[in-house]
């Protein structure tokens, strides 16, 4: 075999192992409704591989096998007649049982997947164009709290996810974690997973929602329940205010500048609602729903010209100067 032959292959078989794991795989499942999915297609890939091969070998053999024209085409032949209607009948029941089993399967996997939990943790998701915003609900107000694009889940406790959408249809889905479920404007869609083990997924809006739907990712990161719960303590607090006169500055400035009519910081002035909350973007991993790791020189580059990284995104560019700019990360790295 030529070479050039064999790198191909090989070439097309690391192609297609390439999303048999990693963070965003559904054939690495982590939660207890993925693992139902992966165990639902296998079944059917198993009777479909099944049904595929014996319909090849049958079709082999009938060429094989091939009898010459006869003299009369029109002529019957009773015993043959016979011995054919018996094969339909035990093909139409053989494929009547098969769906039958496979209608029983996707129904005993369904009653997993869409399984409801009383003592779910609720987190209410809202798909804007183009991020993500989660809130946390809690019977009091004081224990309720806004993130955005990142959300933290315990391992071993359900999870219920109230889903809406403030402008277009989108798509939640985590692979690894749960499948797909839409979010549609005035409409209330829910779905209830639970991851087994501690780590970090990738979840991707998976119904095309615009310009930027490809840059509309967001990250799960599933902890320890009692790491989760410091966590959460955390998040319940107000933002830290600055003590250090260049973090002060900051905070002028991004009220000054105009930041603070989109986005909320709990604790200050900063009260806009139009853009994901702010208060402990320092803690967070990415920006931009995952489109860029949090770092300084990111987070400088996306406030001067965001249209630029995310072209048709709401947030418009900041004609700032360099000291300004250097003051408001500065403020913004220590809101963790």
């Amino acid at each position: 075999m030529p070479v050039w032959v064999r790198l191909f292959l090989v070439l097309c078989t690391s192609w297609s192992l390439a999303g048999c794991a990693g963070r965003q795989s559904t054939l690495d499942p982590q939660g207890l409704q993925s693992e139902q999915i992966l165990h639902t297609l296998f079944i059917f890939l198993a009777v479909a591989a099944i049904v595929w091969v014996a319909v090849v070998i049958v079709l082999g053999v009938g060429m094989v096998r091939r009898k010459r024209l006869a003299d009369q085409p029109l002529d019957l032949h009773q015993p043959f007649e016979e011995r054919t209607g018996r094969v339909i009948l035990g093909l139409g029941v053989i494929t009547t049982v098969i769906v039958l089993g496979l209608s029983f399967v996707s129904y005993a996997g369904q009653r997993t997947v869409f399984a409801k939990d009383e003592n779910a943790l609720t987190l209410k998701i809202i798909g804007h164009q183009w991020w993500w915003e989660v809130r946390y609900e809690a019977d009091s107000p004081h224990q309720s709290f806004v993130t955005a694009n990142e959300i933290r889940i315990p391992t071993g406790q359900p999870v219920k996810v109230e889903l809406e959408s403030a402008d277009v249809i989108h798509s939640f889905w985590v692979p690894s974690l749960t499948g797909k479920m839409d979010l549609i404007t005035g409409q209330k869609n829910e779905l209830q997973f639970t991851a087994k083990n501690a780590g970090v997924y990738r979840g991707q809006c998976a119904e095309f929602c615009g310009l930027q739907h490809a840059h509309m990712a967001f990250t799960v990161i599933a902890l320890p329940p009692d790491e989760f719960a410091r966590w959460r303590e955390h998040e319940n607090q107000s933002a830290n205010s600055p003590a250090d006169q260049l973090g002060k500055q900051g905070e002028a400035l991004f009220r000054a500048r105009g930041c603070a009519l989109c986005h909320n910081i709990n604790g200050t002035m900063a009260g806009g609602q139009l853009g994901p909350d702010l208060t402990h973007i320092g803690s967070r991993t990415t920006i931009a729903a995952g489109t860029l790791p949090n770092t300084p020189a990111t987070l400088g580059a996306w406030i001067a010209d965001p249209q630029h990284i995310k072209p048709g995104n709401l947030m418009p560019k900041m004609p700032l100067q360099s000291d300004e700019m250097i003051a408001i990360l500065h403020y913004l790295e220590q809101l963790k």
